[in-house]
């Protein structure tokens, strides 16, 4: 027995699952805790690693065969929350990853970083460098060391901090939806080396999954989760063989669909051929080309698929049409009729857009009732600094009903799930009525009822006349239905 949970009831009421937990993991086993959007499955976690310690108790360990009994060194939690993670991570701005000048020449790079954490967890040995390398290897690692942290994208960083997780050989490794971000090729190597670690360390794997197609082979066991029920642990097989497949809720209905159908056209809407327009566009940050001679246009009313390699230069393609990356005024690009650096503001732009990412969801650390977080969709801002007006309150209550999340109206933010978190996001996406969506990985960390019903959301908005969509995922079947075109990005290696 690692990790022993027996009857255990958080000492904090509004932390507590509805019924007592008990949970057991051994030495021979790899768990995926499983369950949808809220359901408890961060708060299991707390539990397991005493983030908020239980009545009466203590949750027991036993590490061996390392020496330590402290939960905070033998086990690595990653949640995967879009943050750099250090102090720096406070100062943190939406548009910081393109201001390159910005950034204080005292930043660290992923090599240092990783080379500090790998010194800080053992000793420095032939085997432990081998170990290293295979890591760097295996995760693509090598082109990165030199670049700072802050400039990694999404995918770029959660590679580097699973890298990092697993150089200081814990003896528990807890991971909250480690494949999202991730491209096909880079999550099918986390696969190949997490199955080959977990066969020749000493180490025990717990994922925490928000669908069921995401559990790898080698994990053993599942914990279901529902409604902040922590259920009786079974074989992954027992688990695949009789789970109910979800078919109830999973579309929006008719009603949903004409509330979006019937949305009044804005006067200002924009009306023309033309949306987007790159013509032979490069991006460069030192010596490492981004974007090079990129030629792009996208006609009002087309619905792109944005796809690429990790590094590849999706964000930062995207931060270019949002107005967010100042070297778009070096570039021949034209934005709804309007060249760059012909006298128009950025919020002339930003205007037109419903926008939603990894980078955005990072940048809301503000803990302020969610419809207040919808209501700076119609201000252009991260937080809210201009009070809304009551009909404005009334347009992001309607669009919160549309996500199904209109009970999370007065709840904070930072108190919501992560799955809760993302659908407060796309309702600000989309509480402006724009003519050009742009969602970068918009279903990261949803389940399956919830991945559904924002396609069918997007699919019926698209629906009406001047709506453009550019969407990027790494999963083909995260697309709606309502894509025509589609490009993809390859990384460039120097």
């Amino acid at each position: 027995m690692i990790i022993s949970v027996h009857k255990g009831i958080t000492r904090m009421p509004e932390w507590r699952t509805n019924e007592p937990v008990n949970f057991e993991l051994n030495t021979d086993e790899h768990i995926a805790i499983v369950g949808p959007n809220a359901s408890g499955k961060s708060l299991t976690i707390d539990i397991l690693t005493s983030t908020h310690p239980l009545l009466m108790q203590d949750v027991e360990y036993d590490f061996s065969p390392k020496k330590s009994s402290m939960a905070s060194e033998c086990i690595k939690y990653i949640t995967f929350r879009d943050t750099y993670g250090g102090d720096n991570d406070r100062t943190y701005y939406l548009q910081q990853r393109w201001n390159q000048t910005e950034i204080d020449v005292s930043t660290p790079t992923v090599g240092e970083i990783l080379e500090k954490a790998f010194l800080n967890s053992g000793k420095d040995t032939e085997e432990r460098r081998d170990f290293q390398n295979h890591l760097y290897k295996i995760f693509n690692l090598d082109y990165l060391l030199d670049k700072y942290i802050i400039l990694l994208s999404s995918g770029e960083l959660r590679k580097f901090i699973l890298c990092r997780a697993l150089m200081s050989d814990p003896r528990v490794i807890i991971m909250d939806n480690p494949f999202i971000g991730l491209d096909k090729e880079t999550r099918q190597q986390l696969r190949d080396v997490l199955e080959t670690i977990s066969r020749e360390r000493a180490l025990q794997i717990i994922l925490v999954l928000a669908k069921d197609e995401d559990i790898p082979r080698f994990i053993t066991h599942i914990v279901p989760v529902r409604n902040k029920v922590v259920m009786k642990k079974i074989s992954r097989e027992q688990y695949l063989q009789s789970r109910e497949f979800i078919v109830a809720d999973t579309h929006i209905s008719d009603e949903v669909k004409n509330e979006i159908l019937n949305i009044p056209y804005r006067s200002d809407e924009y009306n023309t051929d033309i949306v987007v327009q790159m013509n032979k566009v490069s991006i460069v940050y030192g010596n490492r080309t981004i974007l090079k001679d990129l030629s792009w246009t996208v006609h009002n009313g087309e619905r792109w698929a944005l796809s690429g390699q990790n590094g590849a230069g999706k964000s930062t393609l995207l931060s270019l049409v949002c107005a967010d990356n100042p070297q778009s005024y070096a570039c021949d690009i034209t934005l709804f009729d309007q060249k760059r650096g012909h006298g128009e503001s950025i919020w002339d732009i930003k205007k037109h857009i419903g926008y939603v990412s990894p980078e955005m969801h990072r940048a809301y650390n503000r803990d302020m009732p969610a419809i207040r977080i919808v209501a700076s969709g119609l201000k252009d801002s991260v937080g809210l600094y201009v009070k809304p007006s009551e009909g404005d309150y009334d347009i992001c209550r309607k669009w919160m009903h549309i996500f199904g999340i209109e009970d999370l109206a007065e709840r904070t933010f930072l108190k919501l799930s992560s799955g809760e978190q993302r659908m407060v996001l796309l309702a600000r996406a989309f509480v402006k009525d724009p003519e050009l969506l742009i969602l970068d990985e918009p279903l990261h960390g949803l389940d399956t009822v919830n991945s559904e019903k924002v396609k069918e959301i997007i699919d019926t908005f698209c629906l009406r006349k001047n709506k453009t969509l550019i969407m990027v995922t790494h999963y083909k079947e995260n697309l709606p239905t309502c894509i025509t075109h589609n490009i993809y990005l390859t990384r460039h290696t120097n």
